[in-house]
């Protein structure tokens, strides 16, 4: 498979992290397309151009975030879904790509990848790279917490839209022409480093915004720095959660992460312990 490297957000400082993250990919049998380290951010119109390229290039099967960071959310205007959507490719990333993720999905239907990016293959465990190669192949595993422990805070099954990501980032679009459907869905968020009344503040707005009122199942991810349990506290305060609310530690900003498959149509049951993948149609790829 053929990886196509972006920089939609902050550019790598440290030049062995990026060549590093390269070497394992190319070691896991991945062919990248291009190489180039680089040294200065790119501007907005750069990265609109970057990422219409990534998508028109036939040769390309996986788009591939550099890293996370800040910025994802100005290029909305200028991305181009009518050519994203006839070029169907896997595209993906984590944290500050939430929101590519997620709007890539609405406007166009493509099924996007909540996954590693090039600077988090650097030190990757199995369980991260095991999880990654399972969703580009294709989801062979249907159930995405095999072997995972979570904690259940409201026990229940539901059928849903996976979506979500980055609580702080999401929470960005709300008001905004590209503000995402939550109806019907099980969300996941997570959030790194953030003191536990911004988070509150965030999840507040989410609530008054209507963002839970009908989903169908709530996954509270890695928080780092916050005890999940303080997080979920803020959501009981305000609403009696009438959906499954669990949490998966492996879902975040740390080394050991899963990959989640964003526009897919999941069960999640927390009796069995299982997030189950029902449909999901990724871009086809090359072997």
């Amino acid at each position: 498979m053929n990886i196509y490297i972006i920089t939609p957000a902050w550019i790598t400082r440290n030049r062995t992290t990026f060549t590093t993250g390269i070497k394992i990919l190319k070691e896991l049998g991945f062919k990248i397309l291009n190489k180039t380290f680089s040294k200065y951010e790119l501007s907005i119109k750069q990265k609109i151009s970057q990422i219409h390229n990534a998508f028109s290039n036939r040769n390309v099967d996986i788009i591939l975030a550099e890293r996370g960071g800040y910025g994802c959310i100005k290029l909305l205007p200028y991305l181009d879904f009518s050519l994203i959507k006839n070029h169907p490719k896997i595209f993906a990333g984590f944290s500050d790509l939430t929101v590519l993720l997620n709007v890539i999905y609405e406007k166009t239907g493509i099924i996007t990848l909540h996954s590693p990016m090039v600077i988090n293959f650097e030190d990757a465990p199995r369980i991260t790279i095991k999880s990654f190669l399972n969703a580009v192949g294709g989801f062979k595993e249907k159930n995405l917490f095999k072997d995972i422990k979570i904690k259940i805070f409201v026990h229940g099954q539901s059928q849903g839209i996976l979506k979500g990501g980055n609580l702080i980032t999401l929470s960005s679009l709300i008001g905004t022409p590209w503000d995402i459907s939550t109806e019907n869905c099980i969300l996941f968020l997570e959030d790194v480093d953030e003191p536990l009344y911004k988070i509150d503040r965030v999840l507040t707005q989410y609530i008054f915004a209507g963002k839970l009122k009908h989903i169908k199942g709530l996954i509270l991810g890695n928080f780092r720095g916050l005890k999940v349990e303080d997080v979920y506290k803020v959501i009981q305060q305000q609403l009696k959660p009438n959906f499954p609310v669990v949490s998966c530690e492996y879902i975040g900003h740390l080394r050991q992460k899963i990959t989640l498959p964003v526009g897919a149509k999941v069960l999640l049951d927390t009796r069995r312990e299982l997030l189950l993948i029902t449909d999901c149609q990724l871009p086809k790829v090359t072997k």
